[in-house]
C-alpha cells in the first residue's frame, strides 16, 4: 500500500521541480512543502514490473496551499490504478510553519492552475469516506 504513495510522491517531485519548489529550493531557500492531507483510492492492481505514469492536476490554490488530484495509470492501456487527492502546505523550514509562497513560486503555481482551469473535475474529488448503508425499510 505504501508504494502507491511513494509513486504519487515521486510524481509530485517532478511538479515541485517545475514549480521551483524541489530539493534545491529546500536547500537554498529553506522552504519546502508538506502534505497536510492525502486520500488514496486503490482502483486496480499494480504488479512489481508494471510501467506506470502519474498525472497531476491543480484543483484549487491560495497563497499557502495547493489542492491537487493525481492519477496513477498503466502506461500501456491508460487504465487508472489509483488516485490521490492532496492538500499541500507551503512550509518555512525555520519554524516549521505554514507560510505564503514567494512571489516567483506563486506565479508558477497560478500559471499551472490556470492551465488546468478548463479541465473537468476528476471523479472522486472530495468523496466522503465511510460505510454506505441502505436505508432500513420498515416492516
Amino acid at each position: 500500500m505504501a508504494y502507491y504513495l511513494v509513486l504519487f510522491d515521486r510524481g509530485y517531485d517532478v511538479v515541485a521541480d517545475h514549480l521551483g519548489m524541489g530539493a534545491e529550493y529546500a536547500r537554498t531557500r529553506r522552504m519546502t512543502t508538506y502534505t497536510g492531507d492525502a486520500r488514496i483510492a486503490y482502483l486496480n492492481e499494480v504488479h512489481r514490473d508494471a510501467d506506470l505514469v502519474t498525472t497531476y492536476q491543480i484543483l484549487d490554490h491560495d497563497e499557502k496551499r495547493i489542492h491537487a488530484f493525481q492519477e496513477l495509470r498503466h502506461a500501456g492501456d491508460g487504465k487508472v490504478a489509483a488516485t490521490c487527492e492532496t492538500l499541500t502546505l507551503h512550509i518555512d523550514m525555520g519554524g516549521p510553519k505554514v507560510c505564503p509562497f514567494p512571489a516567483d513560486v506563486m506565479e508558477r503555481v497560478a500559471a499551472l492552475a490556470a492551465s488546468h482551469a478548463g479541465l473537468p473535475v476528476p471523479d472522486g474529488v472530495g468523496r466522503p469516506i465511510g460505510i454506505r448503508r441502505r436505508p432500513k425499510v420498515a416492516p
